[in-house]
C-alpha cells in the first residue's frame, strides 16, 4: 500500500476523527460517572484515552459492518442511506450492550445521580446521545476529508 492509498483510506480518517470527537465527549461526561470522583487527574486522563480508543474500535466495527452491508469501503461518499443506518445501528447496539454489561454484571463503572437513565434500555442518556451525535459529526468530517475538503454535491 503506497502513501496515497493509505492517506485516502476511510479507516484512517475514521480513527483520527473518532478519537478526537470521543475524547472531548468522554472528558465532558466524566461528572456523570462515579469512578472519576476521587481520582487523580492523570489517572482520569488515562482512562479517558482508553475509553476513546474503545470508541474508535466501536466506530471501526460499525464502519466495517456498513461496508459489508453496502459492499464498499467508500459508502460514506454515496448518497444512499443504507450505510449510514447500518453504521448508526451497529454503533448504538454495541454501545447499549457494552453499557449494560459494564454497569451490570461486569461492574466496571456506575452512573452518578446526575446521569439521566433511559427507561426502556436502562442505559445512561449520555452514552446513547454520544452514539447519535458523534457518529453523524464523524461521518461529515470523514466525508469532507475524503472529498478533499469539499462538501459540494451532497
Amino acid at each position: 500500500m503506497n502513501n496515497k492509498t493509505f492517506l485516502n483510506a476511510p479507516e484512517l480518517h475514521i480513527v483520527i476523527v473518532a478519537f478526537s470527537l470521543h475524547f472531548v465527549w468522554e472528558l465532558i461526561q466524566t461528572p456523570l460517572y462515579e469512578c472519576f470522583r476521587d481520582m487523580h487527574y492523570y489517572t482520569v486522563v488515562l482512562l479517558i484515552i482508553r475509553a476513546s480508543l474503545g470508541d474508535v474500535l466501536i466506530s471501526l466495527a460499525a464502519f466495517w459492518s456498513a461496508s459489508v452491508a453496502v459492499r464498499s469501503r467508500f459508502w460514506i461518499l454515496d448518497k444512499g442511506k443504507k450505510g449510514l443506518w447500518v453504521f448508526l445501528g451497529m454503533g448504538m447496539l454495541i454501545t447499549v450492550v457494552f453499557e449494560e454489561l459494564a454497569t451490570g454484571p461486569l461492574n466496571l463503572w456506575e452512573y452518578t445521580n446526575a446521569m439521566p437513565i433511559l427507561p426502556i434500555l436502562g442505559t445512561g442518556l449520555a452514552p446513547v446521545a454520544q452514539w447519535i451525535i458523534l457518529p453523524l459529526l464523524q461521518l461529515w468530517f470523514v466525508r469532507r476529508q475524503l472529498l478533499g475538503g469539499s462538501i459540494s454535491g451532497y
